[in-house]
């Protein structure tokens, strides 16, 4: 065979590579398979989220935090609402990739899945039985993450693949005088390029590539209706729909060291629960998921309907950082501080500064505000941190990966009283306040000192 011949037959070989790996066959997922792979680990953390041990840890542990008690509220009910509803949420969320993916299917039952699972979760209706087992579920749970597996590697070799091939048509396209050389680097990528492909081969049967729309699809369907089953057995719904939940929202603060308390916030609740008649009829005119979707809706004196949650938390962790360690703070970093606060805070904080004097040089008040500053840090941190971890895992970035951590939107501020936030936050800034300039002034004197003793000692030599 010539060279000629022999080098229009690899470029074929590369131009033809994915249609030989696997004929494509119209009922499989294909491409599909890597929107599913997506899918699949947001309902198995959804399932994990149910367990009896979370479910107890929510209960004894997440609603109990003492940010979330003092600056969310003191109703265990309306917590564990907001709980159950930001579940329902996130299930709604992935339903609708799979309402996508169910119109695809052959199954009229499975193409019909939008209605029937509107039709579940309003009445608790499952004319197609999908609803599994905990054991099933769980051996299901098990099959759904070696598919994601499988995918993510297949992807990998895909892209692998494709590199393979691009250093071929190089070395096919650029003029190497060595004639041997040439031939044998062209034999090697194509040996690699064969394996590869048998590689990907072996993936695709072992993914979701291979496999059926309705089979992926049913495997996703009987999920979601299993979740939503497990939802309501373990916040005891029943007939479909939330039980109304009365709201108790932190009434009023105190923040120490200000003069109506020394060592912590308190709070009075007061419901907020509409009446029985309304909320009968309010439940008979809006389904389970709007219902859900408007306990999520924040009122308008929290962070959240303010849009600032995520900014204050921001901010409280900045205030930690220079709090810890005063003394490494310099004026630069105090101006950018500054030039972060929301004019709100900043009028509180000026007014709580006015009239204080320079001079910071007394050691029991600023071991005072330190602890002060300690005990309300040991509160609000955790939320602001919280803040951090729920928005990451939502970022654009991440929306694709296996969520990390447990975190609601309850145990963050996006919920939190605006007014309480920022009353905390302006006496952490004024703690800081004094605590920066007792370091600076202790820093003076120290380095005053240092500079005596050298005088006299020079003195005396």
């Amino acid at each position: 065979m010539g060279i000629e011949t022999w080098l229009n037959n690899v470029k074929h070989s590369i131009t033809h590579s994915f249609d030989s790996v696997h004929p494509v066959k119209r009922s499989r997922l294909g491409v599909l398979a890597f929107e599913v792979a997506g899918i699949m680990p947001k309902l198995i953390h959804l399932w994990q989220l149910l367990s009896g041990k979370n479910m107890t840890r929510l209960r004894n542990e997440s609603i109990c935090l003492e940010g979330v008690r003092k600056i969310v509220s003191t109703d265990d009910t309306f917590l564990l609402s907001l709980a159950c509803a930001e579940m329902v949420e996130n299930l709604v969320a992935v339903s609708k990739a799979v309402v996508r993916l169910s119109k695809k299917c052959e199954d009229s039952h499975l193409r019909s899945f939008e209605s029937v699972l509107d039709g579940f979760a309003n009445t608790g209706r499952d004319p197609h039985n999908w609803v599994l087992g905990w054991k099933e579920m769980e051996a299901r749970n098990k099959k759904m993450d070696r598919y994601v597996t499988a995918t993510s590697a297949l992807h990998q070799a895909i892209d692998e693949l494709t590199l393979i091939e691009n250093n071929l048509k190089k070395v096919v396209n650029h003029k190497i005088s060595d004639y041997n050389l040439k031939q044998q680097k062209m034999i090697d990528l194509q040996q690699k390029l064969h394996w590869q492909k048998h590689q990907i081969k072996c993936l695709k049967d072992k993914s979701l590539w291979n496999k059926s729309c309705d089979t992926v699809t049913s495997l996703l369907v009987k999920s979601i209706f299993t979740i939503l089953s497990r939802i309501k057995l373990m916040f005891n719904i029943n007939h479909g729909y939330l039980a109304s939940l009365p709201r108790s929202l932190s009434a009023s603060a105190t923040v120490y060291p200000s003069d109506h308390a020394l060592n912590s916030f308190n709070f009075v609740s007061g419901p907020l629960a509409k009446s029985a008649k309304h909320q009968e009829k309010n439940n008979m005119s809006h389904g389970f998921f709007d219902i859900n979707s408007k306990i999520l809706k924040p009122s308008s004196t929290t962070l959240g309907a303010a849009a600032l949650a995520l900014h204050y938390a921001n901010l409280i962790i900045v205030t930690e950082k220079m709090i810890r360690s005063p003394q490494l703070v310099g004026v630069d970093a105090r101006d950018d501080i500054y030039s972060m606060l929301p004019s709100s805070i900043r009028a509180s904080l000026r007014s709580r500064l006015k009239g204080i004097g320079f001079s910071a040089s007394d050691p029991v008040l600023a071991n005072e505000w330190k602890a002060a500053l300690g005990k309300i840090l040991g509160w609000l941190s955790p939320l602001a941190h919280n803040m951090m971890k729920w928005q990451s895992e939502r970022s654009f970035e991440h929306q694709k990966l296996m969520p990390k951590t447990g975190v609601l939107l309850l145990q963050t501020l996006f919920f939190a009283d605006q007014e309480k936030t920022e009353a905390a936050i302006t006496e952490l800034l004024v703690g800081l306040n004094y605590i920066w300039r007792f370091e600076r002034e202790m820093n003076a004197k120290a380095l005053l000192s240092c500079n005596n003793f050298k005088s006299v000692q020079k003195n005396i030599s």
